[in-house]
């Protein structure tokens, strides 16, 4: 080998001389095949894997046949078609791009200009064959022509141990063929171990043509195999199984030793520095193979896939040995790379385009990653209860500082429920990409019903303690109840059984919060609830009084966000419509007369249009509300008897908490109906009404509105619904 090492010294015009003696004799075999052994044929280097085996088609200006008007001479063609010297030589770089647009496609395209030999179809100055000079097996290994010097041995093989009748006769000739095979074999292993740190478009043409040498070998293994004569020591020579081998060692040379940076030293422990330079050099690795080494092998090897198997192999062996008495952090940062960091590895585009992922399967065993998930989610779920009840223990200090919400738009605003969700949804989503499960997960989130009674606490004591500023932060929390019940209802992170133990909670804080806000502005109405459903009623103007306050008090309650301000007065419309029937049920007015009656009617039903008119423009939606009043008012107006039964079965139909009390109390009212009409009329409203009733979800009502009555109140339907 050394004799062979030093050739690689000698100066360039030596060696320029021989690539333009092997260029003229691959010329010579391609214008006559039988030239130089049986067999013999050269393949031109694949411009991308798919085509690997598919030579490309002559330039159709030096077509047989074809004009050529160029002035050069013979000699200077053949000098720009042989212009491989190493001063062309050019170094290769990973590119850290877009692979398709890496600067290795320039390097690779260079190579094949350089190594892919147009045909000559110049019939009239073309030489004879035989002045050819054939290179010698010596100037094949010193340029690298590992399949041209393969092909040369395998041919001297031939003659001697097939075409010869005694080949201990060429005892000389099979000692010298089996140095030169040595000798071939130790070059091609020398390249073969450069496969992942090739610099020199030489390097990148070397190994393309170590991988044909080794196929070619591998096709003279098997014809002896099929051969009944004795074959010669290095038979079967196996470079494929050695090739394997050599690629095995080079791999896990490079993972003992990666090349990648560890990160960040001090921050990081011993298993987070070793898996993370491990995972960096599997990843540059295997991009290389991608862009570079994939081009040198045709695609029947699928030497993607091996090299991908090769490294998950090696990185899951390792992994395998670490002790898994693991603190937390080196938990979940193995865990992440297990289930999370290195499936995506292999998920980029390029890699993912030439790797059968799936195939490879996981880097740890199930028996070995149970036990890490558990320790991981259990960790994750302490987390978030210490990060959420943080955010809580913030707000509280607020709170006993006497601080004052800020205001956003004009709405008081409170962290709470944004930073809650925050947490929640990042370490919940980040549990879920690592674990892989959604189910646990979930999990995580099972503690969730305490803290939300520990939010309600908060804000029960701030309803209690009523300081100045709890008004503006139980609005806040109006809009953190808001934020937080979308959440429930429109995510998917928590177990069911949290979601229906933190929906009612969050329903109780938003009623003790309406209650809490409301109580005022109903004091303030009081004098004027009074005076509804009397004479001074029907006589003078007393509601517009009450319509007024009830626009300032409205104006009052804003602060919170624009859908928790519209529920809030949504409730105070229904709760000062239930206040005016209350007060009309009293039967303080009596209308005695059908004139009496006439102007109750008008008045009723003016009133509910002013009343919807205030709370509409306010942004109320409840729209529903005028139609009680408006029902109401066609009852007190009807003389006929069956009219006014059909409008209380219409009253009664749309709110099944109607019950007999309120039905008597609404006809008690009208002073000229006798009490045999009266009870005429209830118990055939009471009867057509439990006849069609069908049950089913309705609005609620009269429930709330109480009547004097000796006897408690039943509903027509028994106040189902």
């Amino acid at each position: 080998m050394s004799h062979m090492m030093d050739k690689s010294t000698e100066n360039p015009s030596k060696k320029n001389g021989m690539i333009a003696k092997l260029t003229s004799f691959r010329r010579a075999t391609w214008k006559n095949p039988s030239l130089g052994g049986k067999k013999f044929k050269l393949h031109a280097p694949a411009k991308n894997s798919d085509s690997a085996a598919s030579p490309q088609p002559p330039s159709p200006s030096l077509n047989a046949g074809s004009a050529s008007t160029s002035p050069k001479s013979n000699q200077e063609k053949e000098d720009d078609e042989l212009d491989v010297s190493p001063h062309k030589s050019r170094p290769l770089t990973r590119s850290n791009t877009d692979p398709t647009t890496s600067t290795f496609d320039n390097t690779v395209k260079r190579v094949r200009e350089s190594f892919y030999f147009r045909r000559k179809k110049d019939e009239d100055k073309a030489t004879s064959i035989e002045e050819k000079e054939k290179p010698t097996f010596e100037e094949y290994l010193e340029m690298q022509a590992f399949c041209e010097a393969t092909q040369e041995l395998i041919d001297r093989e031939k003659h001697l141990f097939w075409e010869t009748v005694e080949a201990e006769a060429n005892k000389e000739a099979v000692e010298k063929l089996a140095a030169d095979h040595k000798a071939l074999e130790e070059r091609v292993w020398q390249i073969l171990q450069k496969s992942l740190s090739l610099s020199t478009e030489e390097e990148v043409s070397a190994l393309t043509s170590a991988v044909k040498a080794i196929n070619l070998e591998e096709e003279q293994d098997q014809l002896w195999r099929q051969n009944s004569q004795t074959p010669p020591t290095w038979r079967p020579s196996e470079w494929k199984k050695h090739h394997d081998e050599v690629l095995q060692k080079l791999v896990n040379g490079r993972m003992d030793n990666p090349s990648s940076p560890i990160g960040d030293p001090v921050n990081q422990s011993s298993i987070e520095a070793d898996i993370q330079s491990m995972g960096r050099q599997l990843k540059e690795d295997l991009q290389w193979v991608v862009e570079v080494v994939k081009n040198c092998y045709p695609p029947e090897m699928d030497i993607c896939n091996f090299y991908a198997r090769q490294y998950h192999q090696n990185f899951s062996a390792r992994l395998k040995k670490i002790d898994f008495v693991l603190d937390d952090k080196d938990c979940s940062f193995l865990l992440r790379w297990v289930k999370e960091f290195y499936p995506g590895i292999l998920e980029k585009p390029e890699l993912a385009s030439n790797i059968n992922t799936e195939a490879l399967g996981n880097l740890l065993p199930d028996e070995l990653l149970k036990p890490l998930e558990e320790q991981y989610l259990s960790k994750q779920q302490s987390d978030l209860m210490i990060y959420i009840g943080r955010v809580l223990d913030e707000a509280k200090k607020e709170w006993d500082q006497g601080k004052e919400p800020r205001r956003d738009d004009g709405c008081y605003v409170s962290p709470v429920a944004y930073d809650v969700i925050q947490l929640i949804n990042g370490i919940v989503t980040s549990a879920h990409t690592t674990v892989g499960d959604r189910h646990k997960a979930q999990e995580i989130t099972s503690n969730l019903t305490d803290f939300m009674q520990r939010y309600k606490e908060f804000h029960e004591d701030i309803i209690r303690q009523n300081k100045p500023h709890s008004k503006a932060l139980i609005k806040a929390n109006l809009s953190c109840v808001e934020q937080f019940r979308d959440f429930f209802e429109k995510h998917d992170l928590f177990p069911e059984d949290v979601q229906k133990k933190c929906l009612p909670v969050l329903t109780e804080m938003k009623q003790s919060a309406h209650t809490y806000l409301l109580i005022p502005v109903h004091k303030v109405l009081k004098p004027h609830y009074q005076k509804l459903g009397t004479s001074d009623w029907l006589k003078k103007n007393t509601f517009e009084k009450l319509l007024n306050s009830t626009e300032d008090e409205l104006q009052e309650l804003q602060g919170s966000s624009q859908s928790s301000y519209q529920e809030l007065i949504g409730q105070l419309h229904q709760e000062v419509t239930v206040e005016y029937v209350r007060r009309l049920l009293k039967g303080k007015v009596k209308l005695k007369n059908t004139k009496k009656q006439q102007k109750a009617y008008k008045t009723v039903k003016e009133n509910a249009e002013k009343l919807h008119e205030l709370f509409a423009r306010m942004g109320s939606t409840q729209d529903w509300l005028k139609e009680i009043l408006t029902k109401i008012a066609e009852v007190l107006k009807l003389q006929d008897i069956p009219a006014i039964q059909m409008q209380i079965v219409s009253l009664g139909s749309a709110y099944p908490d109607l019950s007999e009390e309120h039905v008597s109390a609404l006809l008690k009212l009208k002073t000229n109906l006798s009490k045999v009409d009266t009870n005429t009329i209830t118990s055939t409203v009471l009867d057509t009404l439990k006849e069609s009733y069908t049950g089913g979800e309705t609005r609620r009502f009269f429930s709330n509105v109480e009547v004097m009555s000796p006897s408690f109140p039943t509903c027509i339907t028994s106040c189902s619904g």
